[in-house]
């Protein structure tokens, strides 16, 4: 599978998670990298995505400069964002149903 192929449902991942609770980027990344199962989404689709999402307005982001160090850019899901999401939840949901037909199919083969 071409890894653009997979980072196609990046935002929805990232949408998921900020469903969840607000984060910035590598805190975001960290949970990626621990929650998901098999996760390919790496630093630059990421935050590339991110950059997307914020242009479509279905996240806003701010800073934090309340931590010692750096300001932290923070990202949070926007009613739109939310709305996106559902979009998403079904697109995934019709691609499941087509995997799920090729793993049926593929397991009726006498290889």
């Amino acid at each position: 599978m071409s890894m653009n192929k997979y980072f196609r449902h990046t935002p929805a991942f990232i949408l998921l998670f900020l469903a969840q609770k607000p984060a910035y980027g590598a805190l975001l990344f960290k949970r990626l990298d621990e929650e998901m199962p098999f996760n390919l989404i790496d630093t630059p689709a990421l935050y590339r995505a991110l950059n997307g999402l914020e242009k479509e307005g279905a996240i806003e982001a701010y800073w934090d400069t309340s931590e010692p160090g750096p300001a932290k850019k923070w990202y949070r899901i926007t009613l739109k964002g939310m709305e996106r999401l559902s979009e998403l939840k079904q697109d995934i949901e019709k691609r499941r149903q087509d995997l799920d037909f090729f793993l049926e199919t593929y397991e009726k083969l006498q290889i």
